[in-house]
């Protein structure tokens, strides 16, 4: 079979495909674009209770998913050439470039922890990269995957219908994206900006980036501190060619 794959370990298997089953990452789906596998950890417990946790080695609340039943689950369904990625707030954080890579490659092998989180010791003994959607914490990594798989699935080849609007978004060039305006031209008393509607190209291109950058400056500091060095590199650069 063809397409890109992605496998997800968790203790919820009904929650999948869940809103990947709609819309464009639904068709994409029944065309067989991508392949999703969402496996029970629970067919690798190793009683007979199916059990996968147990209580936190030192004391405290909650349950930790544990090392035995993971790793195994992780063995029997690693991607050859993929990425085995860890869903938990201490990962590093997603971004764009990221999300493009794994669109770029085979697939990924998704870990959805539940309770207190994994063992530490099949992070330390296995190579899973440790991802986070931002500084907050949610009842499980499901909706994560979701998010990242959403994420990765409409930049796939033949998801999107216009794949020119790919390159115009959020993040793509490093800034948050221009805004957008559509019909009707007057809309209680204001207006669509003229520039918009002058059917000049070059200043429509002109306007959205500088909009882009001024939203990018005022809202994310930090990708505005990194998209000026990007550009004042590149033109250190030409100047020295």
């Amino acid at each position: 079979m063809t397409g890109w794959l992605a496998r997800v370990l968790t203790l919820f298997p009904a929650m999948f495909p869940g809103p990947l089953g709609h819309s464009l990452a639904g068709k994409a789906l029944e065309r067989g674009d991508w392949r999703l596998k969402a496996i029970d950890i629970r067919n690798y417990a190793l009683d007979k209770h199916r059990s996968v946790d147990d209580t936190p080695c030192g004391g405290g609340p909650g349950m930790v998913l544990r090392p035995d039943v993971l790793a195994t689950a992780i063995d029997a369904n690693v991607l050859a050439g993929a990425p085995t990625v860890y869903l938990t707030p201490r990962g590093k954080p997603l971004n764009q470039a990221r999300v493009r890579a794994l669109a770029d490659g085979p697939g990924v092998l998704l870990i959805c922890g539940r309770f207190e989180g994994v063992d530490q010791r099949v992070l330390d003994a296995r190579p899973i990269e440790e991802v986070s959607l931002g500084d907050f914490v949610l009842s499980g990594g499901e909706p994560a995957a979701i998010t990242l798989l959403d994420a990765v699935v409409r930049l796939l080849p033949g998801v999107v219908g216009q794949a020119d609007s790919l390159a115009e978004e959020s993040f793509a060039a490093g800034l948050l994206e221009y805004p957008q305006y559509t019909k009707p031209q007057q809309w209680e008393g204001r207006s669509v900006p003229e520039v918009l509607l002058s059917g000049h190209h070059a200043e429509i291109a002109r306007w959205r980036r500088a909009r882009a950058e001024e939203i990018t400056q005022a809202r994310r500091a930090d990708l505005w501190a990194t998209y000026v060095a990007a550009r004042n590199h590149h033109k250190a650069t030409r100047a020295v060619s």
